[in-house]
This record gives structure tokens, sequence and C-alpha cells, in this order.
């Protein structure tokens, strides 16, 4: 397996750390509003890298983040008039949504930055003794030069950044020892969130918090470090100079970055009025057409959001959706359960659709080359099933098809929603389970729908039920 490696600017063959064993670290969202289609991209593009990990057989942790501290989210918590906390408490809550909605699965881990502050000190307190760090009026600052490798990931030199790029330095000048210093923690401002610390009562800067929450989920050293490509530089540079500065240890073995996303053609801005939400997205499609049209292209590869893309990939993952809900038909009215002869040897080539879609994940995860294969075995499963077929047959089909669609996160085959009647009788079943004191089967009914997506709830009024 190949991935393209921003550190080497090349393709790599992947080797774990460990045999078997894949440490990935992934940049989350800052949780001050609805999340929008440029932060869905990274989350579906890494979502289906870990998939394929796990269908290679590797055990994945995955942790990614939430920034629950930052300045937008004290921002937006003083126009409402209430907490940070509660801000990023509430777009937590929604971006989990819209992350299920994609399904994107839950990671290992979600940290918090805000449970982590002790880490963020102690690391801190360890540069300074290093001496990669230095505190002027309660402000802690890393120290760029002292660490000679910066700037490897991003391609950068210091001295051109210094000449030549001003907007790329960060704000503080007048305190630094160099212009090129970030900020490690900042003392409070009036209203804002603070957090005690040996130099003065105060919050992190972003940098430190994803140093701080890898190393504490997935160690000094880890296999794969992910994000959007704006966060090269300086955000990713910055994790690479404190943690490998702090832990004395290569930080991340892989770097991967997805490209941006425009809008029309043009980069997505709230000023240009091209804006748009994964929730607003999801009142126009289903949000799987969203996943099926961020694969189409290789992650790599910059992406273009317009209706019309959007109409193509509903109508490809139509197609998808189409043969798989015929072959569940097929095998549901099948007259014969067992495979001819000539079945056995049908079902037996559906391997080289397998193995061009494995060759193309393998290519540092060419998803639109996969999705491409998954067409070559919707033809096929199209004209080689029929009336005629086995069952096993129709079912051995949909067995490949929904294996694969499962590692770009597409479900193919939906769950029928339980009529309103079957749940009335149900609970009726319950009710009268429960009256005869059997509460074995009481338990097992209620389980069954919570299964389903049916909750129900005992009151004075009788069993009142909701789909979830």
């Amino acid at each position: 397996m190949k991935l393209f490696n921003t550190m080497s600017k090349r393709k790599e063959e992947f080797v774990p750390l460990e045999p078997g064993k894949v440490k990935m670290y992934v940049c989350g969202p800052t949780v001050y509003n609805l999340i929008h289609i440029g932060n869905a991209r990274p989350m579906i593009v890494f979502d289906t890298v870990r998939r394929y990990f796990e269908y290679k057989g590797y055990d994945v942790n995955y942790v990614s983040n939430f920034t629950d501290v930052d300045d937008k989210i004290i921002r937006k918590a003083i126009e409402e008039g209430v907490s940070a906390d509660e801000i990023s408490r509430r777009y937590i809550a929604e971006c989990k949504k819209d992350m299920e909605g994609m399904n994107v699965k839950p990671a290992t881990k979600h940290p918090l930055a805000t449970e982590e502050i002790c880490g963020m000190v102690e690391m801190i307190q360890t540069l300074i003794d290093k001496g990669y760090a230095y505190e002027k009026n309660g402000t802690v600052y890393f120290r760029t030069r002292q660490f000679k490798d910066y700037g490897k990931l991003s391609h950068k030199n210091l001295d051109d950044l210094r000449s030549g790029n001003r907007a790329l330095l960060v704000s503080g000048e007048d305190e630094k020892e160099d212009p090129l210093d970030f900020v490690l923690w900042k003392p409070r401002k009036e209203g804002e969130p603070s957090w005690k610390s040996p130099w003065s009562d105060g919050r992190p800067g972003w940098h430190i918090e994803c140093s701080v929450m890898s190393r504490k989920y997935l160690g000094e050293q880890i296999d794969i470090h992910a994000g959007g490509e704006d966060l090269v530089f300086p955000h990713h540079e910055n994790e690479i100079a404190q943690s490998e500065a702090a832990n004395g240890k290569e930080f991340a073995k892989y770097w991967m970055h997805n490209a941006f996303l425009n809008i029309d053609n043009h980069k997505m801005s709230k000023s240009l009025g091209n804006f748009r939400t994964v929730r607003e997205i999801s009142e126009q499609y289903d949000l799987q057409v969203l996943r099926f049209f961020m694969l189409s292209a290789h992650y790599r590869s910059p992406l273009n959001f317009s209706a019309d893309l959007m109409e193509a990939s509903r109508n490809g993952l139509e197609r998808i959706v189409n043969a798989a809900q015929n072959l569940k038909f097929l095998q549901e009215n099948a007259k014969t359960e067992e495979m001819s002869a000539q079945e056995t040897e049908d079902l037996a080539k559906t391997e080289e659709y397998v193995k061009a879609f494995e060759a193309a994940m393998d290519d540092d995860f060419n998803t639109a080359d996969a999705i491409a294969a998954v067409f070559e075995l919707v033809k096929y499963c199209n004209t080689t099933a029929g009336a005629k077929s086995s069952a096993r047959y129709a079912g051995g089909l949909l067995a490949v098809l929904e294996k694969l669609c499962d590692v770009l996160g597409l479900i193919v085959v939906k769950e029928e929603e339980m009529l309103d009647a079957d749940i009335e009788a149900l609970i009726e079943e319950r009710q009268a389970a429960r009256k005869a004191k059997n509460f074995a089967r009481a338990d097992e009914i209620r389980d069954e729908l919570a299964a389903r997506g049916i909750i129900l709830e005992d009151t004075r009024e009788g069993v009142k039920w909701k789909r979830a």
C-alpha cells in the first residue's frame, strides 16, 4: 500500500510503526458554528482511509479532536451572551449529527482541548526547560529558530518567511525575541475563559493542543497525521516543532493532506455568499450523495462543488443502490437456493473487480478509480443476475458489492423502516408479557425496538414511542 507523504513529496510504501496497527491523528473542526462542506472533505476522506486500513485487517486507533477553546468560539459566545462552553457543546452535538448523516464513524477518541489543559501546561514547561520556549509578560513563545528542522513539512525557508511573507507571521511582534516565534500560552482577556498556569491565568495557543492530545491518546510517535492542506503551515509545521522538541523523537511518519474544495470554481467564503453548511446540503440531498461526491475525485485533487456535479453524484449513487436493491429482491424471491456450476464460476469472477478496487485504494487511496471498479461490478451484477438466479448467487453478488461500498462508507442496502402498526403490535405484546410477568420477553421486545431506532417511554398514560 502506498500513500503520498507531504513531508517527502512522494508516494511511499506504508510500513506501520507496530505490525498490524495504525495510529492516526486527524485535526478536527473548531466548533463555533455548523460545519461547512470544506470541513466535511477531510472528515469523509480520512474516515475512508481508516475504513480501508480496517478492511485490510489493521487495528486502527483513530483520534480526531474538537477545538473547543478559540477566538471564534469566544466571539460567538459574546455575541449570544452565553458561555464559550455552551457554544462549543452545542456545536459539537450538531457536528456529530452531521457526521452521522455522512456515515463518518466516530473516532476511537474525540478529545476536547479544554479537557487536556494540564498536559499542555506540562509540555510547555518541558519546552521552557529545554530552552525551546520563553515567557514574556504572561505569554509563552516557542523559539522557532531553536528548532533546526523548522519548515521541513511546508518546505518553507525561515529567512524567506522573515523577509517576504509578513502575512504568515503570528501576532504579538513587540514582545518576541524573533517575529517568527509563535504562541504556546496567552494571558486571559476580560470575559474570556481561562485556566491557571505558572505564567498567567490564560489559555493555550492553538498548535500546542493537537501536540498534547496526539501524545496522550496515541503516544509520542504516530503513523499518520492528517488534515486539510490549509493546515500544513503554520499549524502542522508548528506541531512538529513542539512535539519533536519536547519528545526528542520523530512525531509522525506520514503526513496526509486533502486539497481544497471550491464552490462553483470560487473559493468558499461568507463574503462571496457561497458558504455552504453540511446541514444546508442535507435539506437538498441525502448526505450519502455528498459523501459519494467527495470520493469521486482523488483526495489530493482540488474539488469543485456545483449543483450539476451533485446531481451527477446522486445519479451515480442511485445506480449502485438500485443494483443492490435488485440483488436483494432476487435473493428474497429466488425459486432455487443453491448455486449452479455456472453461477459458482460467475461469482468467482467478481474477484477481478475486488482486485481492481484494492489496487486503486492501495495506490494512495484513489477513491475515484475505486468507484470506477464498483461501477464495473454493478454492470456485471446487472448482466449476470436475473429472475432465474439462485438465492445464493444473488446474495453472493450483493455481499461483494456491500463489502466494497462499506469501505467507501456508502450504505447501499438500508433497513426498511418499521411500520407504525408493527411497532404498536410489538408494544402490545410487550405489555402482555409484562402482565404475565414474563419480563425477559418484555426486555427482548424493548431491545429489538431500540435496535430499529424506536425509543419507548413508560408513562402514567401508557407507553409512548418515538423514532430516534
